[in-house]
């Protein structure tokens, strides 16, 4: 093979290694699918960081709910303010009154209302008012 077919062979080399002008894998989605190098790599990587960073942060921020109830009881008539964990997929106010029902019920009480829920940061302001049903449900 004489120098010149093999330069057409390999294709000319010269100092420029950007990238084409015309490089426009980044608009075609499958490229991800054929790219196996080092590009692939860091970019699985910098998308798997972010979310587990996102579940870890969003896991954070529901791993508590509270919700504040009225419920009362009769012969003779008690009324009950109290302040209750209640699980993380159960943070609206219609989701807590399912879970909490039953568990009133237990003791002869009868919910009313729920109030709210929120996270850890209220339960301070509230811990005064529910007194000994401060996170007894």
């Amino acid at each position: 093979m004489t120098s010149m077919n093999r330069d057409w062979a390999e294709g000319r080399k010269s100092g420029n290694n950007g990238p084409l002008l015309s490089d426009n894998r980044w608009a075609n989605p499958l490229w991800l699918l054929n790219n196996t190098g080092v590009e692939r790599s860091v970019f699985h990587m910098k998308h798997v960081v972010l979310i587990l960073a996102l579940l870890a942060s969003a896991s954070a921020a529901q791993a508590e709910c509270y919700a504040d109830y009225k419920a009362k009881r009769d012969n003779p008539l008690q009324l009950q303010y109290g302040v209750a964990q209640v699980s993380d997929s159960a943070c609206s106010k219609q989701a807590a009154a399912r879970e909490l029902a039953p568990k009133l019920k237990a003791d002869g009480w009868t919910l009313l209302t729920v109030l709210s829920t929120f996270g850890p940061d209220g339960l301070e302001q509230r811990k005064a008012s529910a007194g000994q049903y401060f996170l007894r449900y």
